[in-house]
């Protein structure tokens, strides 16, 4: 029997699917990360209480085991967080990937996504994006992750937890540039549902003395596209590489990727000034 992935509401139960409902009632037991949120979700649902296996951040990697045994005794185990889809900022990828490699079939129940709400509501391009999930709260690890989400030049959606929005909107204004377009949104699909649209710089005055309750999702508008370097610009950095000891050809490389401009146009003004 399957395991079945099974999205959940982000905030308003009314978005639990009747697709969703079935498959908590056909399972044999429900992978979840606290027994309490879920068994109120299944008493909304109507669905009778089944095992509850919690399946947490801490648990998931030995909780692995037992939900494969029960997989291979023909058991239909679903997988809920307590909000969206698994898997996704939440448990489950590590379950998933032990499930397809026992061999066993995954199903997945399509539900909200907080991360998509958001992105649409934001008036921000849609086209393309970026899915970064929470930023690592501190380190290199943090300041590489925002240097990349700096330079990415799809729209890019994060997660933060509400007594961290402070200092990570401070950070992007750092890295991104105080006036890159963000919206916060946070209380998806609730009462106090909001999506505050602005830029970086207006964001962090916006956030001072709040305390904003709920996860919160950013979504943050792409980096511009570079702006090609002008003829002063490529030789003013094609002579400092060649005063550097560089040949004209590795002079020209340095200075195409450093500046945005084609590899041919610096390689000839590197000749030129060699001469």
């Amino acid at each position: 029997m399957p395991l079945v992935l099974v999205g959940t509401p982000i905030g308003n139960l009314g978005d639990l699917s009747p697709r969703a409902i079935e498959a908590l009632s056909a399972s044999d037991a429900i992978c979840c990360e606290d027994t309490r949120r879920t068994g109120r979700l299944l008493q909304h649902a109507g669905v009778a209480r089944r095992p509850l296996v919690v399946v947490n951040d801490h648990t998931e990697l030995a909780a692995i085991e037992g939900v494969l045994e029960r997989l291979a005794l023909g058991e239909r185990v679903a997988v809920v967080t307590d909000a969206g889809m698994p898997g996704i900022s939440d448990p489950g990828e590590r379950l998933v990937r032990a499930a397809v490699e026992a061999g066993h079939v995954v199903e997945v129940v399509p539900g909200p996504s907080a991360a998509v709400t958001a992105l649409v509501a934001s008036g921000l391009p849609t086209g393309r994006f970026a899915f970064e999930g929470f930023l690592p709260r501190k380190g290199s690890g943090r300041t590489a992750r925002l240097a990349e989400v700096a330079t990415e030049p799809r729209t890019t959606v994060l997660y933060e937890a509400p007594h961290r929005l402070a200092r990570t909107l401070a950070d992007l204004a750092a890295a991104c540039g105080a006036e890159r377009p963000v919206a916060v949104a946070r209380e998806l699909t609730k009462l106090h549902e909001e999506v505050w649209r602005g830029s970086l710089a207006e964001a962090c005055a916006w956030v001072a003395g709040r305390e904003p309750r709920g996860e919160v999702v950013l979504v943050l508008e792409g980096a511009p596209a570079p702006q090609a370097a002008g003829p002063e610009a490529v030789e003013a950095a094609v002579q400092d590489r060649l005063a550097r000891g560089d040949s004209p050809r590795d002079a020209a490389t340095a200075v195409a990727v450093a500046l945005g401009v084609p590899k041919r146009q610096a390689y000839e003004v590197a000749v030129r000034l060699r001469r």
